[in-house]
């Protein structure tokens, strides 16, 4: 799943740091979530979304693999 965390981060000029502590998480799964090792849960994608007044698909981008 692809994403726009990071883009959206440096636009808001907050540190991986600052958005981990305002989403209750470590530093490390922002930086897993920006670098596509980790998927959020359900929650940890709504409070993203929330903290950046978008939607959850306007984040988080799943593209299905062509069959």
């Amino acid at each position: 799943m692809k994403n726009r965390l990071e883009e959206l981060r440096k636009q808001r000029g907050v540190t991986q740091e600052e958005l981990a502590e305002i989403l209750e998480v470590s530093r490390q799964t922002i930086g897993s979530l920006e670098n596509g090792r980790y998927s959020p849960s359900i929650i940890l994608a709504f409070k993203i979304a929330r903290f950046f007044k978008m939607r959850i698909e306007e984040i988080f981008i799943y593209e299905e693999d062509p069959k």
